[in-house]
Order: C-alpha cells, then structure tokens, then sequence
C-alpha cells in the first residue's frame, strides 16, 4: 500500500454557469479511515462527490488517488481507480436480487469472444462470490435470493453498500447513508462502514446526521459555499464547533 493519501482532492473548482460550486477546494482521505463531509444544503458536497465520481469534471485543480493524479473524466474511470459511490437513491434493481445487483453491469459471463448479450452467465460462481463478500461485511439478508424490493431499508442499503465494497479497490463514498432508516437499521449501516474502515478502505461519508458523524467518522471538514471552511476531529468537545462552522458561525 502506497503511504500517499488514498484520495486527494487539490484545488478542485467547479461552475455551473454563474454559480461556483466549489472554490479551490482541499480535501484528502486516507486509508483505513472514515472521513465525515459536513455542511448545509448548497454548500457544495455533492458536488464534490459528483467530481470524485466522475459525474463532473472539474474546471480547475486535480485529484490524485494513491498519489497519482487522475483525470475523472466519467464514472467509469473513476471506478477504474477503484473509488466506488453509493448514492441516496441506492440505485438497486428492485426486481433482481442481492447477486445480480451486487454484479450488475459486471456479470460473469462465457466464452469471453461472444458477444455480451450471447455469452452464458456463470451463475454459481457469482452467487458464491456474493455469499462471501456479504459474510465477510457480516451481512445477513433473510433470504437472498429475493428480490431487492422486498427487501427493508436497512437491507437494501447494505445491498447497495456491499455491491461498491466488492469492487472499490480503494475509496468508497456513502451519500447520507443512514437517512430515512431506523434506529436498528442505522445501527447495522454504521456497523457497516466502520467494518469498511478496518479493511483499509477510505470511506467519505456524506451526512447531516451529527450523531452517527461523532461515533463512525475520524475526520470531518465542513463545507459552505463551496468552500472547504474548517476541519474538526468529531468529538464530544468540538461537536458546537462543529455545528457552529455548518451554520456559518465561525470560518
């Protein structure tokens, strides 16, 4: 493992016409941590994951990930340098189970020289993969091979979460990862993530939810138009701080 920072965001600036939505932000995460992003609605978060992403290319600054600069141009690139993101829609196929969504768009499938649409999908190693990968997170789904959308919430999430942490070589992102859950299902998400974090995984996680940021998070900066206004280790002593940089209390 390189002792570079998993990812580092410099100088990263964005415009949507008139609006600048980010402005010479820093950000940097290393491995086996779990970095918080805070701020008010509007203050340019997800349009910092979207950049990380690849959704958006930045106008001016760079990301490196292990030291090494690269160019985001699409999502695809981005999960080609092994940063996966989980977003509040999830994104999951309701009508398919946990395996073909943990494997969606990266299905195993035979004879490698047919083309995609002929080749004959290899099931049982998918299904062996998937079973793994979930035992390893310590998920437990009732039964999986029921679809997704009868799934709970909790349930889906994990889905969603496994599903990036089987293919991110490096970083995850999780986009307000416990909103709209219960208390037992935020619980197992939390739990989640800090299983992530002990594999070595960067995990930049996105939320207003100041309690789980205090239990899970390492680091946490805070953003407010577009601008990266301060960093805080979330504890108990620095959580009015915190809140006070949200709100633009302080800078």
């Amino acid at each position: 493992m390189s002792d570079a920072p998993a990812l580092a965001v410099r100088g990263a600036t964005k415009r949507f016409g008139a609006v600048l939505a980010l402005d010479e932000v820093d950000v940097v995460a290393q491995h086996g941590e779990v970095l918080a992003v805070l701020g008010d609605n509007g203050a340019g978060k997800s349009t910092l994951i979207n950049c990380i992403s690849g959704v958006h290319r930045l106008d001016a600054g760079l990301i490196e990930v292990e030291g090494e600069e690269v160019s985001m141009s699409s999502p695809a690139v981005a999960r080609a340098a092994g940063i996966e993101t989980v977003y509040q829609d999830l994104a999951l196929f309701d009508n398919l189970d946990a395996t073909a969504n943990l494997f969606a768009g990266r299905e195993q499938a035979v004879p490698a020289w047919l083309p995609r649409g002929m080749r004959w999908m290899r099931r049982s190693e998918m299904n062996r993969a998937s079973a793994e990968r979930l035992r390893r997170l310590q998920i437990s789904l009732p039964d999986r091979a029921s679809s997704v959308g009868m799934m709970s919430g909790g349930q889906r999430q994990a889905v969603a979460v496994a599903r990036s942490a089987a293919f991110a070589s490096r970083i995850v992102i999780l986009d307000e990862p416990t909103a709209a859950l219960g208390l037992r299902e935020s619980r197992q998400v939390l739990d989640l993530i800090l299983r992530l974090r002990s594999e070595g995984c960067a995990v930049i996680v996105i939320s207003h939810a100041m309690d789980h940021v205090m239990e899970i998070a390492d680091r946490a900066v805070v953003m407010r138009r577009g601008r990266v206004v301060g960093e805080e280790v979330p504890r108990p002593e620095n959580r009015s701080r915190l809140v006070s940089l949200i709100v633009g209390g302080e800078s």
